[in-house]
């Protein structure tokens, strides 16, 4: 099998393992393991996935993140999964695997991640043909984050009449480390969002197998929040109290529902309280800041 195995990395630790993991496991060797360190560059992940496909000499070229575990077999699980593809395969992605606590309830960080193990087309194990990455241009270089670039490209790759398949191999991807404020950070997000929605169109969530954003509830806590403390600012207090009972009641609502499937430790609780009420104006402001920056873009 010609393939070739390419590693984007902001240098976790757990990229020794992997590599170990390629170089000592059993199957057909790879034509090259190629890493592309993007730790300093800062371009993200879809700039180095394309600087390192377009060295790949092989036909298939598989892509790894460097926080993922891979069995000692991996080697010949993908030869398996991409033997005797019919030429209209562009593609061929693992089965993502996300260990979750046996003993307890998930967090919110780990339900995230959690989320991977159903997501469609994401590159933590996803083996393009050479050809099909050649023909769609690669991986769309505006997108900076680990965040929409994959399936974005997957749809480009389909719409030239490839499909796309789930192999067999099994790939394992833990849960991410996290902060109290992660789940803020993630907010960055919204911006891919927009540049998405220039790109594909209205419709793309349900593209891609999304489920619908809170966004619209988001922006309502943040213009009653707002406004709250604007009409307090102005001693228009009645409004100001009213706004302020919508917003508690919306930022209220939206820890509950993150609370309920948790572990509901004070920790946990504590930290859903905080973050609920930070996330809605930090969506709002990164949805922003994505429409205008993409404004011009076309799809």
């Amino acid at each position: 099998m010609n393939y070739s195995v390419v590693i984007p990395t902001v240098g976790r630790p757990n990229l020794n393992d992997l590599l170990d993991a390629l170089v000592e496991g059993s199957g057909p060797e790879p034509c090259e393991i190629i890493v592309v360190d993007d730790s300093e560059s800062g371009l993200g992940p879809a700039a180095a996935r394309n600087t390192g496909w377009r060295e790949a000499r092989g036909d298939w070229v598989a892509f790894l993140d460097d926080d993922v575990v891979i069995p000692p077999d991996w080697k010949a699980q993908l030869c398996a999964d991409l033997a005797d593809l019919p030429d209209d395969v562009g593609a061929s992605q693992a089965r993502i695997v996300v260990p979750l606590p046996d003993d307890r309830r998930p967090t919110d960080a780990e339900r995230g991640t959690a989320g991977l193990a159903t997501a469609r087309w994401i590159t933590a194990d996803m083996a393009y043909r050479r050809e099909a990455l050649a023909r769609a241009g690669g991986f769309d270089e505006r997108f900076r984050r680990a965040y929409r670039e994959d399936a974005e490209l997957a749809l480009r790759v389909q719409s030239l009449g490839y499909r796309i398949v789930r192999g067999r191999r099994v790939t394992t991807h833990p849960v991410k480390p996290a902060t109290f404020l992660t789940s803020v950070d993630q907010q960055r997000g919204n911006a891919d969002d927009a540049l998405m929605r220039r790109l594909v169109g209205s419709r793309w969530r349900s593209r891609i197998g999304g489920q619908r954003g809170r966004l619209r509830s988001h922006v309502a806590a943040t213009v009653a929040g707002a406004g709250s403390v604007l009409c307090g600012l102005f001693g228009w207090r009645r409004p100001a109290a009213a706004l302020g009972v919508v917003w508690a009641a919306l930022t209220g609502w939206f820890a509950a529902v993150r609370i309920a499937p948790g572990p509901r430790t004070p920790d946990e609780i504590v930290r859903m309280v905080v973050t609920s009420a930070l996330i809605p104006p930090a969506a709002c402001a990164h949805r922003l800041l994505g429409e205008v920056r993409y404004r011009r873009v076309r799809a």
